[in-house]
């Protein structure tokens, strides 16, 4: 091309974009993509009768310079490249123009630097996955609206906002979900700073922030749309969503592979001494709270300890036991549970610890011993301060209240009851609960999903819990119980769905203490573990529907009869189809229940609403909650609760609150014979609130404004497990 043609070239280019409109034409052909000729005219806001004629000008003006081009099967106009080249001249022109000196930013690396349009081109490619071409639109629209602010300086998250700001109006929100930055506002990081307590330390706190961030973006990022939605709106709760996508909820521990004599592929060495098992025992539950998020087990601790007891003395042990649940309870981040079995079912399995060899039926004497020891040690130092963590599941055998010795043991576990501490008790007295483990938040695993004992209740545990709103089901229905149901299948769907996602998701990330191999097997039996869907609010949705307590009218009760069969019939299903265990529970809650509470009110009003509480702190119940003062009444409720508890395959907690009322040990161990032997409740606690004065060192019974003894107001701290 000669030099002369060329420059010709160049000046019908440039007469091209001298006119403002002929510009406005090439700007809406980069904004919009290819447009007709009746789409241009209205873009430009001309009458087709009026500017016909200036429009067709203007438009053969841009072709001729080969800055637009027709698609003849389209009969629609384009950009050419040069048509681009020209456009991004033409603007860096008009910044030079709008921006006489230059605009910092400072980015998430801490540092300073000059604006530059290509970093949001690169971030909507790279983090989005949005077409360059698209990307570049949006960066030049975000460019405009940053330069007119006229800031003195930009930020990153300033940036991202306007961007996604952009996205909205264009509609384009899945581009918006994988730009969204995770984070915390100002003030809340500033409220959890103020609230933070000394005794979980600053690394707690980091932790709290590390979980929001998670959770966002398991919303955000890895659940479907309507999952995240139902969760937020409040339909279902998925607990613990800060880990979701990489910790189990809860373990339960077999000590034996640490205990072993060849223990070569563990990081301990096989101990010789009671003292060197409890430490490694202490190692374990601190190496494991880092992949679990909720409680571990220490499933038959006094069981599998009880060889190391033998020609022990017992003071000796007392003291080495003291120490280590005193260790245990100054973790506040790893909530601990303690079972103790009297007796155990585990008499005929051999022992392979240390230098002892036989069956733990050689040791029964000594099992026994440590269950007393360890129980005196929680009743002696809870005088002091409540200790709630370890908790305690003491399981009850048809033995147990036939035994005096052992009925002595239980004496001292309805002391600690009396006292407000975390004990909790197993009715294991029929055969069929035979190897059946229980955990203080309720959780039951039963040894019937691969017919092992073993391998169906230890190194396993509980994957996750995602709750259902159930009252909201019936807000929703407004009395129609075919839509009851429809609805109720709908969100069972969703939360199984839910688990599958976190099954994989923690597949996936299974590094750590849990996953390590153990003869070829990882520790912590995944794909045993148990997927909980807990219903919250059962009670209320059938009042709800039925306008009578499920204690008071037959057909609320067996209106929440139903609506366990065809949930537990969903699940059955379920666990057929894919293979893994899928469990019904009612388990408490104290998040799900405030929240989904919270949310129905706002939502549906006062009046319609079925909650305990106040306006100010409802929520709704998510364990069976009865009073120990009024025995009869709740023997009653407990009676016509018989069929709820045979539905509820995943676990469920009944508590018996104590009020203020002062018990014998003697008085409440009947009572739990009457529930463990008449009623057959399955798992149960005895609860009281209890205040505690730091000054005098004393806990009080009842909820205090005021130490009684020393008169301090600002020395008492409350201790309340259920509301």
């Amino acid at each position: 091309m000669s030099s002369q043609h060329q420059r010709s070239r160049g000046i019908r280019v440039l007469k091209a974009v001298s006119s403002a409109v002929r510009l406005q034409i090439l700007n809406l052909l980069f904004d919009k993509g290819e447009l007709s000729y009746t789409e241009l005219m209205n873009h430009l806001k001309m009458s087709p009768s009026r500017d016909a004629g200036r429009f067709a000008y203007h438009l053969k003006f841009l072709l001729k310079a080969d800055l637009v081009e027709a698609d003849v099967e389209s009969k629609k106009y384009r950009l050419t490249d040069l048509g681009k080249m020209v456009l991004e001249v033409a603007e860096e022109i008009e910044k030079k123009g709008l921006k006489p000196q230059r605009i910092l930013v400072r980015t998430s690396r801490f540092t300073l630097e000059e604006f530059d349009i290509n970093r949001i081109v690169d971030a909507l490619v790279k983090e989005a996955g949005m077409p360059v071409e698209q990307a570049k639109k949006v960066a030049k629209e975000a460019e405009k609206r940053l330069l007119k602010a006229k800031t003195r300086y930009l930020t990153a998250p300033l940036i991202r906002e306007v961007v996604n700001g952009i996205l909205i109006e264009k509609g384009l929100e899945e581009y918006r979900h994988k730009l969204t930055r995770l984070g915390l506002p100002v003030h809340d990081v500033s409220q959890m700073l103020a609230k933070g307590k000394p005794v979980h330390g600053n690394f707690s706190l980091c932790e709290e922030f590390g979980k929001t961030v998670l959770g966002e973006y398991t919303l955000l990022n890895v659940l479907p749309r309507d999952e995240a939605d139902a969760h937020l709106s409040g339909e279902i709760h998925l607990e613990d969503l800060g880990f979701w996508i990489l910790k189990p909820s809860e373990i339960v521990h077999d000590l034996r592979p640490f205990l072993k004599k060849a223990n070569a592929y563990l990081p301990f060495h096989p101990p010789k001494s009671l003292e060197a098992a409890l430490n490694i025992t202490l190692n374990v539950l601190l190496y494991s709270a880092k992949g679990v998020s909720g409680t571990q087990t220490l499933e038959y601790f006094n069981v599998f300890l009880a060889p190391f007891l033998r020609d022990f003395e017992k003071s000796h042990a007392k003291e080495l036991l003291r120490q280590f649940i005193l260790n245990v309870s100054q973790h506040a981040d790893a909530s601990i549970n303690i079972e103790l079995s009297i007796p155990s079912f585990l008499a005929e399995a051999s022992i392979d610890a240390a230098d002892v060899s036989g069956v733990y039926g050689d040791f029964q004497d000594e099992c026994l011993l440590l269950a007393r020891l360890i129980l005196e040690v929680l009743v002696e130092e809870s005088v002091f301060k409540p200790l709630l963590n370890p908790k305690v599941v003491v399981k009850l055998r048809s033995e147990a209240f036939k035994d005096e010795e052992i009925l002595d043991v239980l004496r001292k576990a309805h002391q600690l009851a009396m006292d407000g501490s975390a004990i909790y008790f197993a009715n294991l007295l029929g055969e069929d609960n035979k190897g059946t483990v229980f955990s203080p938040s309720g959780c039951k695993l039963t040894p019937n999903f691969k017919g092992d004992w073993e391998i169906d209740t230890l190194r396993t545990g509980f994957l996750g819990v995602a709750s259902i709103n159930m009252p909201r089901i019936a807000y929703e229905c407004e009395g129609d119980k075919t839509k009851f149901f429809d609805l109720l299948r709908e969100r069972l769907e969703m939360a199984t769905c839910a688990l599958e996602i976190k099954f994989k998701t923690v597949k996936r990330n299974n590094k750590g203490f849990l996953f390590q191999a153990i003869n070829g097997d990882s520790y912590f039996r995944l794909e045993n573990s148990a997927r909980l869907v807990n219903l919250i609010g059962l009670e209320e949705a059938a009042e709800a529907f039925n306008r009578k307590s499920v204690y008071e009218d037959e057909s609320s009760l067996k209106f929440a009869l139903e609506i366990l069969q065809y949930a537990s019939e969903f699940l059955q299903k379920n666990e057929k189809r894919l293979g893994k265990r899928t469990l019904l529970s009612i388990l408490p809650s104290k998040e799900a229940s405030a929240r989904l509470a919270k949310q129905d009110i706002e939502r549906f009003g006062v009046a319609k609403t079925r909650f305990h509480g106040t306006r100010d702190k409802p929520y709704y119940l998510s364990y069976h909650k009865l009073s120990a003062q009024n025995p009869e009444a709740s023997l009653k409720r407990l009676a016509l609760m018989q069929g709820i508890y045979k539905q509820l395959n995943g676990g469920t907690l009944t508590v018996l609150e104590l009020g203020e009322v002062a018990y014998e040990a003697e008085t409440l161990l009947a009572f739990t014979r009457k529930l463990a032997e008449s009623l057959n409740v399955p798992f149960f606690t005895y609860d009281r609130n209890i205040t505690h004065c730091s000054q005098c060192r004393k806990n009080m019974s009842g909820l205090l404004n005021r130490c009684p003894n020393c008169g301090s107001t600002g020395t008492l701290t409350v201790f309340r497990r259920y509301p």
